[in-house]
C-alpha cells in the first residue's frame, strides 16, 4: 500500500494527471483513491511503459480514451435504476412541485447524465406528469463522448428492464428484432444535453428537482462538501435534490439542506 500511495504522488503521475486535465477537463486529484487505482490498473492492462506512452494511447485514438473514460467510473446504465425512487418522483415529488408552483413549468437537472439513461427517464416522467415542453430536462456531463451517445438515444433491451411495459411500448421504438430500442423523438426533445465540468464551472439557479445519483460518491470529501453547496445554491426554495442509493449527505443541515426522506433532501 505505502508503495502504491507513493506512485499516485510520483512526478511522473503528476505530469500525467496535469495533461490529462488540460486535455479532457478531468482533475484525478479531486477523486478518491480508488479512481487513482483504476488509472493504474488500466496502465498495466495495456503495458504501458511509463506515463507518456500511456496519455498518447490515450489522446491518440477515441476508443482508448472512451475504455479510459468507462473504467474510471465503470459506469452502470440502465433506465429507472432504482425504480422505487423513480416510482416516488412520479406518484409524490413531481405532482406536489406542480401544485406548490401552480405551474406545469419545472426545471429538471440531470448532473452527471453520462450516456443518458437518466435524463431520458426523467423525460418520460416529465411526460407522465403532464410537464410542458418548454422547459426541457438539463442533462450535464463532462464526458463530451458519453453525451455524443446519449444523443443518438439508442439502447440496448438490457438496459430497459426496470421501465414499465407502458412506457417501453409508448415512448421507445423498437430496432433490430426487439434487441435495441430507440427513444422517441417526443422525449429526446424534452432534454437538454450540455458539457458541464462540475467542479468548475457555474451552475444555474432555481431548479426545482436536481438528480445527481452515484457521481458524488467518487470525489474526495473536500470536493463533495464543495458541490454540495453549489447544489444548494442552485435549487429553489422547495425544490428536492435526490442523491444515489449508496451515497447520504454528512452534515447537509450545515449546508442548509433539510432531509426529505432517504437519499433526499429539500431547501426550505
Amino acid at each position: 500500500m505505502t508503495e502504491e500511495i507513493s506512485q499516485y504522488n510520483s512526478p511522473g503521475y503528476s505530469m500525467f494527471k496535469a495533461k490529462l486535465k488540460k486535455l479532457i477537463g478531468i482533475d484525478l486529484n479531486s477523486y478518491k483513491e480508488q479512481i487513482h487505482r483504476r488509472t493504474h490498473e488500466l496502465m498495466s492492462r495495456w503495458g504501458a511503459k511509463d506515463y507518456d506512452t500511456y496519455f498518447d494511447m490515450i489522446k491518440n485514438d477515441e476508443k482508448k480514451l472512451r475504455e479510459f473514460l468507462d473504467h474510471l467510473t465503470i459506469n452502470v446504465s440502465e433506465f429507472f435504476r432504482n425504480k422505487e425512487q423513480w416510482f416516488k418522483l412520479r406518484d409524490k415529488l413531481i405532482p406536489e412541485l406542480i401544485q406548490k408552483r401552480g405551474s406545469r413549468h419545472l426545471k429538471l437537472w440531470s448532473a452527471g447524465c453520462a450516456t443518458g439513461e437518466e435524463p431520458y427517464s426523467l423525460a418520460i416522467l416529465s411526460a407522465v406528469c403532464g410537464l410542458d415542453k418548454i422547459n426541457p430536462v438539463l442533462a450535464v456531463d463532462i464526458d463530451q463522448g458519453a453525451i455524443s451517445i446519449a444523443q443518438k438515444a439508442n439502447y440496448r433491451k438490457a438496459q430497459l428492464i426496470n421501465v414499465p411495459k407502458e412506457y417501453v411500448q409508448k415512448y421507445l421504438t423498437s430496432r433490430d428484432g426487439g434487441e435495441t430500442y430507440d427513444v422517441n423523438p417526443d422525449i429526446k426533445q424534452r432534454v437538454s444535453f450540455k458539457r458541464m465540468n462540475m467542479i468548475e464551472d457555474s451552475f444555474g439557479y432555481n431548479f426545482d428537482l436536481i438528480l445527481c445519483r452515484n457521481v458524488v460518491i467518487y470525489f474526495t470529501a473536500e470536493t463533495k462538501m464543495k458541490l454540495y453547496k453549489k447544489f444548494f445554491e442552485a435549487l429553489a426554495p422547495g425544490g428536492y435534490f435526490l442523491v444515489g442509493g449508496t451515497e447520504q449527505i454528512f452534515g447537509y443541515q450545515q449546508i442548509g439542506f433539510e432531509s426529505a426522506g432517504p437519499f433526499l433532501y429539500t431547501k426550505k
